[in-house]
């Protein structure tokens, strides 16, 4: 029997990709988005079910995952991607932008995540995957607002296995580096610093750091077929960073202690 997977933010970037890899592997994909009517490729694709889910809207959320067990019969496996970063100083956040950004990145997860659950414990198993970043375990400057996120998105999904495994269902959190997806273009809010001043110089030196031409790794194939693995090694591994500057700036950070790595990065910013 074919499985399903469902997966938030397919129109773009790791979501796309693993549309089409889960698609080649014969499975059923439910790919939601914002903006399923200017989708033209993923829609042509037998047994991807194009569909409408924006995560700050739950009718939105709740229309999608019963379309979608209507169409397969059942979610088998929930990547939770659809995201953004919001980055400037913490001061010139306003609280629509503070709070835009987590509706999006956690709690748009854990309304999604609640959606599916029934349809998972009502089997007995499932898998939800839910894509963190190497920013869910070390931090850049200007980067407060989606760090937060991203670490919360760590410790929910830790924390869940406890009531989530005796039921059956894993869980599983992707730590990408830096990739050559869109993600600059469509899914990052440069908020900056608003006219305080005194952020300036050191948010000078992000910005040329950030602008480095090829910056990150293009190869976003490698995110996806990691999200194939967790989906189907069918074990409680529960952390899979993914790309070299991930797997090396997670383990320097975990060998250096705090005060050691901010340095570090420090450095490698130029500050």
């Amino acid at each position: 029997m074919q499985k399903t997977i469902l997966i938030t933010g397919a129109s773009s970037g790791f979501g796309r990709e693993t549309t089409k890899l889960f698609h080649n592997n014969g499975w059923n994909v439910i790919a939601t988005m914002r903006s399923p009517e200017k989708e033209k490729e993923l829609s042509q694709l037998e047994n991807v079910f194009v569909i409408h889910l924006d995560v700050t809207n739950k009718q939105s959320i709740q229309d999608a995952v019963n379309a979608g067990v209507r169409k397969f019969g059942t979610i088998d496996v929930l990547l939770n991607n659809a995201g953004y970063g919001a980055i400037g100083s913490l001061e010139a956040a306003t609280d629509k932008i503070i709070r835009q950004q987590f509706e999006v990145n956690l709690f748009g997860l854990i309304d999604v995540t609640k959606a599916v659950l029934p349809y998972m414990r009502k089997n007995k198993e499932g898998v939800i995957i839910n894509i963190s970043s190497v920013g869910g375990k070390i931090t850049f400057p200007f980067g407060s607002l989606y760090h937060a996120t991203k670490f919360a998105v760590e410790g929910l999904t830790e924390a869940i296995q406890y009531e989530l495994n005796p039921l059956g269902i894993k869980l599983k959190i992707i730590e990408p580096g830096s990739y050559r997806t869109d993600f600059g273009n469509r899914s990052l809010t440069m908020f900056g610093i608003e006219g305080f001043t005194d952020y300036q110089p050191t948010f000078d030196k992000l910005a040329a750091f950030a602008s480095i031409p090829d910056r990150g790794n293009k190869n976003i194939n490698e995110v996806a077929e990691v999200i194939y693995e967790a989906a189907t090694d069918n074990t409680e591994k529960l952390r899979y960073p993914v790309g070299e500057d991930a797997v090396n700036l997670i383990r320097t950070k975990e060998e250096s202690g705090d005060v050691e790595f901010k340095k570090i990065m420090m450095s490698r910013i130029g500050l």
